[in-house]
């Protein structure tokens, strides 16, 4: 396990559920609070100092005793702590946290520089250890490339791709750089742009652009949903779709982001009526196991030199296929 000392915008959500393995021995952590985290909450400064283990178990520990502050059992997760503030915190393996381990993994990386890389995911990789994917995710592979990942909460992964979608994502290399993405991608000065494969017939305007809140599915708790913000949580959410080919089965989308929320393009496109091919978590059919849908653009400022980066990923060969079967075709200049 390792022990930074440092400060970071999350831009992921934690994995909340975690389950304490009694056979491990305990480790006994001690921590010392670095100026960045003056007059933050213990439970909040614990999150980034022992960013292996989620916010709520942290917590959980704290209410349990097992977190001092200075010479003092601190039950209190709402307690402020000060720069320079000792303390120790018993920490039993979680399988979250022994997921951060790195693995030796194949990945295709379009661009890299000191601050940080571009990786073309394929389909079928999970970004992120979560329950049911302790291992063998992006983020394993990206410790396994570079042991200073570790030194970054997430490897430095700040934005995710569904497991079965493919394509371009930015992986920040050192701390500066992975607080300016977040901000970029906050400030949505990050473009980023999918190829996507639609069932049914297209009707209307070749553009369209579907401004719907997204929230968790009030009738279905395993998928996103456009809600009503009057009745039910959720965000804003914005993607514009256009039409680059179309037959009478299909339609071959290109579908810009203006916000990130989860499963964004998958509910939008099914919102429409036009559910993703393969995605029948939303109604689409089974012509691929898997929803056809590829990041296949992503531009951006770069957050150090300031050089305008563009990068493009043809599509794998799966969504290929499928647009052969249905008369269509794409490459990165249609």
């Amino acid at each position: 396990m390792n022990n930074p000392q440092i400060i970071s915008t999350d831009p992921l959500d934690l994995v909340t559920e975690e389950a304490t393995d009694t056979e491990d021995p305990a480790e006994l952590r001690d921590w010392t609070v670095p100026i960045e985290l003056h007059g933050q909450r213990l439970d909040r400064a614990l999150a980034v100092m022992v960013p292996e283990f989620s916010r709520s178990y942290l917590q959980q520990l704290i209410e349990e005793g097992a977190v001092t502050l200075g010479a003092n059992v601190q039950r209190k997760t709402s307690q402020k702590v000060k720069a320079g503030e000792r303390g120790q915190v018993l920490l039993r393996p979680t399988p979250q946290s022994q997921a951060f381990k790195p693995e030796a993994m194949a990945l295709d990386v379009v661009f890299e520089d000191a601050h940080l890389l571009i990786v073309n995911k394929p389909p079928g990789l999970v970004v992120h250890p979560a329950p049911g994917n302790w291992q063998g995710t992006l983020l394993n592979g990206l410790l396994g490339r570079d042991p200073q990942a570790a030194n970054l909460p997430r490897a430095g992964i700040v934005h995710r791709l569904d497991k079965d979608t493919s394509g371009l994502m930015v992986v920040a290399r050192d701390r500066q750089t992975m607080e300016a993405l977040v901000r970029l991608i906050a400030a949505r000065e990050v473009s980023r742009q999918y190829v996507a494969v639609a069932q049914g017939t297209w009707v209307g305007s070749r553009h369209k652009l579907v401004d719907a809140p997204i929230g968790r599915d009030p009738r279905n708790r395993l998928r996103m949903a456009v809600v009503d913000l009057a009745q039910h949580p959720g965000k804003t959410a914005q993607t514009e779709f256009d039409v680059i080919q179309r037959s009478t089965e299909a339609n071959l989308l290109r579908c810009t982001l203006h916000t990130g929320r989860t499963h964004q393009i998958r509910v939008h496109a099914a919102h429409l009526g036009h559910p993703l091919m393969g995605d029948t978590l939303y109604g689409g059919n089974t012509q691929l196991p898997r929803q056809a849908l590829h990041a296949q653009r992503l531009a951006f400022a770069h957050p150090v030199t300031g050089e305008a980066l563009v990068f493009t990923a043809e599509l794998p060969p799966d969504m290929t296929a499928l647009l052969a079967s249905l008369g269509l075709s794409y490459t990165s200049h249609t």
